[in-house]
């Protein structure tokens, strides 16, 4: 029995139209088996400076957020509207997001998009997080 070999290019093009909530699946799977984390890791080292220069400052400005449904109140189905028109879920991906909230809806979007996608939410029903 031959195995068809799957190359790396047809690995990326299948993770690629994976849905958020499967992909999001998959790569717990992958830490748990592999005992490892997706996670970026953080840098031990902090820049040497100059002496007697001002010290620069703790944190840089974010320019990437996260958008965190909160709840959905009594208007589940127009925040699952919401969630789909923001995503590019299908409705039973939107559908188990909504009811499993807190649940990131969009990651590393600029704080202009994060703001609007917040207010769609809200005006839906729901309640969102920028973080």
């Amino acid at each position: 029995m031959t195995k068809a070999k799957l190359t790396k290019e047809d690995l990326i093009k299948y993770i690629e139209e994976m849905p958020v909530l499967e992909l999001a699946e998959l790569v717990k799977e992958l830490e748990d088996r592999f005992g490892v984390t997706a996670a970026p890791m953080a840098m031990g080292v902090a820049p040497a400076t100059a002496p007697g220069a001002a010290a620069a400052p703790a944190e840089e400005e974010k320019v990437e957020f996260d958008i965190v449904l909160t709840g959905f109140g009594d208007k589940k189905i127009q925040v699952i509207k919401a969630v789909r028109e923001v995503t590019n879920l299908g409705l039973k991906e939107a559908k188990d997001l909504v009811e499993g909230v807190p649940q990131t809806v969009k990651e590393r979007v600029a704080k202009e998009e994060a703001e609007k996608i917040k207010q769609k939410l809200q005006e839906a029903g729901g309640t969102a997080e920028i973080k």
